[in-house]
């Protein structure tokens, strides 16, 4: 590797003991190695900071830093972009797993193509065990040429998982940094998608996990989450439900201001986002469930995850 690796993959984690060690193995074990891997730890009471520190010493990709205070999860998604060198830039989260075939595969597409500005693979839900618990099936149109497309796509389509895409550093820096309202991942990832097309990887590589005490499952009100996200979006004073949805949709409407479109093509963005302001409204229109998929099919996705994530064959034998 050199001084200025191609990648930097940033791992905000707050008290992530419990998976963290299976996430390390698996994008330390990735065959693609250019990478920094930079880990901020928001000042975890567990036992995160000693595992953090033994890996550190271990591989000399790792730059652990630890806060001096749980400044929020959002802050700490942004502090570790901005320790970022590599050209291209990739978010992890402490307790998902990673095949060890997505760095390079995700690379290779942006090495491939200049106007692909994200790289994401196929992806499936995963509990706590790693077993595969519900496939995704990626429907949205962000590799479409046309830019308000992309954005109509991922207003409308059930979101995937392309917050933890491969990203061209330089894009991620023309975008608004993550802020803390209601749902403001899926802001930055529209805004990404109009500077540029998204490509998904045809292979099933990333396996978000799904467990108790992931922040979405410990957090189940929209405030709690905003809180988990920025500690001051607490205060219910400063910080009302209405302001945390307000932002929401202000937030699409500033990806739609900043970003380099045309009249038309603004013009465009700003009808879909009133379509979608009235299927939110109406509940009927809103897009139906998936049906579960059957249990032979999950069966064949968990040995998916042991054949292709490093280190799981260490861990389920």
């Amino acid at each position: 590797m050199t001084d200025v690796p191609r990648l930097s993959i940033g791992l905000p984690v707050y008290n992530g003991a419990e998976y963290l060690a299976e996430a390390l193995d698996a994008l330390l074990g990735q065959s693609f190695r250019d990478f920094e891997l930079i880990i901020s730890d928001n000042a975890s009471t567990d036992e995160t900071e000693s595992i953090c520190r033994r890996y550190a010493e271990e591989d000399s990709r790792i730059r652990y830093i630890r806060l001096p205070k749980n400044i929020g999860a959002a802050p700490n998604h942004n502090f570790v972009f901005t320790e970022a060198k590599g050209e291209y830039f990739k978010w992890a989260s402490h307790d998902d797993l990673y095949g060890r075939e997505l760095l390079r595969r995700c690379v290779e597409t942006l090495d491939a193509d200049p106007e692909v500005v994200l790289a994401h693979s196929w992806n499936a839900i995963i509990d706590n065990t790693g077993a595969v618990t519900e496939p995704f099936d990626y429907s949205m149109a962000t590799d479409s040429p046309h830019a308000p497309e992309r954005f109509r796509s991922l207003l409308f389509a059930p979101g995937g998982d392309d917050f933890y895409g491969v990203i061209r550093a330089d894009a991620l820096r023309r975008v608004a940094p993550h802020d803390s309202y209601h749902h403001a991942d899926r802001t930055i990832v529209a805004e990404i998608a109009l500077h540029g097309r998204f490509h998904q990887v045809p292979e099933l590589l990333y396996f978000r996990r799904d467990h108790p005490t992931r922040a979405e499952r410990a957090n189940p009100t929209k405030r709690s989450r905003c809180a988990n996200l920025d500690p001051r979006r607490a205060d219910p004073v400063r910080h009302p439900t209405v302001r945390l949805l307000g932002e929401y949709v202000l937030g699409f409407i500033g990806t739609i201001r900043r970003a380099p479109l045309t009249s038309a093509q603004r013009r465009e963005c700003y009808r879909y986002l009133a379509q979608w302001l009235v299927s939110r409204a109406v509940p009927w229109r809103r897009d139906a469930v998936p049906e579960p998929a059957a249990p032979a099919e999950l069966d064949s996705l968990s040995g998916t995850v042991d054949a292709v994530v490093p280190g799981r064959h260490r861990r389920t034998s």
